[in-house]
């Protein structure tokens, strides 16, 4: 069951780095600061004082460059690869006393896969929104992200299973509707 909670708790939080890859190490360097996330062998430096400052700047550049129209374009194209490696990186941590085999083959599937399905999404919406309104309304889908990856990490860490199965439904019905019903754009590009 350690395992499993472990594993929810990884892809919940590779999920969050979809919407903003910063958010979810530090909400996990925080908690490990604090006493209230342990952290595997090898990952320990992600409860120090210098990964915290660290990534609390990281973070704060980072939804701060999302509110810049066009900006925030060109930063979807380095954060859907930089989310997965995160992503698998962060579940990693989670895993951390399975076979290493098993612990970074389910990392890459699972933690990285989370986090390169959310980033997608999350970055269509974003392309969606750019055509629509010419840039002007990307922060309110930069404003939704923030608030998702920052809620994303913080259930994450206080109820993993719950967290997990509520994404799964989520992603599964965001999947569905676009597969049913594509949008406009995407019928025209086909």
């Amino acid at each position: 069951m350690e395992f499993f909670i472990a594993l929810c708790l990884g892809i919940t939080l590779s999920a969050a780095c979809g919407f903003r890859v910063f958010v979810p190490p530090l909400a996990m360097s925080l908690a490990a600061k604090y006493g209230h996330f342990p952290l595997s062998s090898g990952f320990e430096w992600l409860g120090t004082t210098e990964a915290v400052i660290a990534l609390a700047i990281a973070t704060s550049l980072e939804i701060g460059s999302y509110y810049i129209p066009f900006v925030d374009n060109l930063l979807d194209l380095v954060k859907i690869p930089l989310a997965a490696g995160i992503g698998t990186v962060i579940t990693a941590a989670t895993l951390g006393h399975t076979d290493p085999v098993l612990q970074w083959t389910l990392a890459a599937i699972a933690g990285g896969g989370a986090a390169g399905i959310l980033g997608t999404l999350a970055s269509l919406a974003r392309l969606t929104s750019t055509g629509v309104t010419g840039g002007l309304g990307n922060f309110i889908i930069a404003t939704i992200e923030a608030i998702g990856s920052i809620s994303l990490s913080l259930l994450g860490i206080t109820f993993p299973l719950w967290t997990a199965g509520i994404l799964v439904i989520l992603v599964a019905f965001v999947v569905t509707k676009i597969l049913v019903n594509p949008p406009a754009w995407l019928k025209q590009s086909s």
